[in-house]
């Protein structure tokens, strides 16, 4: 059970009734309080001379807690616990590891689920076997109990549970895993986050489908390149010359729009403070934001790739032309906004999932050469690409991916929508992507177009990533 990969559904949900939302909060609120008087006790024993944070005793917390979030609650929040502790310990070998630079900064010990002062963060857990969705397509609902004295409070008939009200349709199918509930202050929204263990009979099951649809009746199988990108999440060409750029400036406005907001309170903190709970909420819904629409992204891809026969996809790493880049605003697009370690673990992970091989190469020069003749005169302003030996114009990003791939596979077709000016011609159905918050959508050509082919950049592709 534990080697089959873990994924999750991601929902937002509402209580069906007042009643049902009250209970819910008097459920949430003593879950913090449990998870760090559970917490204090370990972190005692581990900053002891002798202790042993595995030795800290805490079961007789689940008398006081267990009547009101259930004895099941209880152990799941000191299991949840354990798993942060092993995954700190983890984290501490790898740190000290001086032949594996996969850590680099000593990690904490877990900490507290907020505190009085500050406010407690929400958080609520659910075993696998004491809950259950319910999927309709007008209205979907989860269903789970509480302690008995929350019960006796709220007037709950025999077997009534609370019910939640949930949106969203579910990215993975699997066997259910633990259920964990936030409730996120700032937004007033109740997010669902569903863990489920896949099979691997699932998942090849899935390619399988999506191979009955394809839009290739041959079913022969090639290859594809992605470009991680700036100002695209990512642009995709296959060997056949198929495209797909899934646009991120407006996603990348709203980053920043964040960020602005983020500074302003932090410029006006006492000397003394270094953050608040407020901005602690902004960051984090600030990475959710992101999260949301980069991880949709590569779903959304890994789907596009199936439909096309791809086995292999080649992505290029930027680890060898980030430091050295002249940009400070591509550098924080790329380190900050897109996280693109994290991006690159999530294709792999999501493309890997539907049996895709994926293969990390290098970046380097894929937008300072012409993918057509191999000439090195060429000027990127943006998503313009133009080069000046054989007058290719192009999308930047689409070019990277067609050197990327022309690299690993040798001469091939010329991307079909390889135009950033979309008026020109260029194949509009399922080329170019844009986010509306929710899901990607084929691109508006109208506004959309205008501000996609704005140059933001003016200085030669040579001294640009891919």
């Amino acid at each position: 059970m534990s080697d089959r990969p873990q994924r999750t559904n991601t929902y937002t949900a509402e209580a069906t009734s007042d009643r049902y939302r009250q209970c819910l909060f008097d459920w949430l609120a003593a879950q913090p309080s449990l998870w760090n008087q559970i917490n204090y006790r370990r972190r005692q024993a581990y900053f002891s001379d002798d202790g042993d944070v595995w030795d800290a005793e805490y079961t007789d917390l689940y008398d006081e807690y267990a009547p009101i979030v259930g004895k099941a609650t209880c152990q799941q929040i000191a299991r949840k616990n354990s798993e942060a502790w092993r995954s700190y310990f983890q984290l501490l070998d790898q740190y000290h590891d001086e032949s594996s630079p996969a850590v680099t900064e000593n990690p904490s010990p877990p900490g507290y689920w907020g505190n009085r002062s500050d406010g407690y963060e929400l958080h609520g857990l659910v075993r696998n076997d004491l809950y259950t969705f319910d999927w309709d397509e007008d209205k979907s609902t989860l269903e789970f109990g509480v302690g008995n004295v929350l019960e006796d409070r709220y007037n709950f008939e025999y077997q009534e549970r609370i019910t939640l009200e949930v949106r969203g349709n579910p990215q993975w199918n699997g066997d259910d895993s633990r259920l964990e509930l936030i409730y996120d202050e700032h937004a007033d929204q109740l997010r669902v986050q569903h863990p489920v263990r896949i099979q691997p009979d699932k998942r090849r099951k899935q390619r399988q489908d999506v191979f009955t649809h394809t839009l290739d009746t041959e079913n022969t199988t090639q290859s594809a390149a992605i470009d991680v990108g700036a100002n695209n999440t990512l642009a995709i060409v296959t060997e056949s010359g198929d495209t797909a750029v899934y646009h991120a400036r407006p996603e990348f406005d709203r980053f920043q729009s964040y960020s602005e907001r983020i500074a302003t309170l932090q410029s006006e903190l006492p000397n003394d403070a270094y953050t608040s709970h407020r901005i602690k909420r902004l960051y984090d819904a600030r990475s959710r934001s992101r999260d949301h629409s980069r991880d949709a992204a590569v779903k959304h891809a890994a789907e596009w790739l199936l439909k096309r026969n791809v086995d292999t996809v080649y992505v290029g790493d930027l680890v060898d032309v980030l430091d050295t880049h002249w940009s400070a605003n591509v550098n924080e697009k790329t380190h900050n906004f897109w996280s693109h370690r994290q991006l690159l673990t999530r294709i792999r992970l999501t493309v890997g999932d539907v049996g895709i091989a994926v293969v990390e190469v290098s970046e380097a020069d894929s937008s300072s050469e012409c993918p057509e003749c191999g000439g090195c005169d060429v000027t990127r302003r943006g998503d313009l690409f133009r080069c000046h030996d054989c007058a290719l114009d192009g999308h930047s990003d689409v070019a990277g991916a067609w050197n990327i791939l022309q690299q690993e596979v040798g001469s091939m077709a010329r991307p079909a929508a390889l135009s950033a000016e979309r008026g020109r011609g260029a194949p509009r159905e399922g080329a170019y992507w844009q986010w509306n918050e929710h899901d990607w959508i084929p691109a508006d050509f109208g506004e959309q177009s205008r501000s996609l082919d704005q140059p933001s950049v003016s200085k030669p592709a040579s001294s640009q990533p891919g």
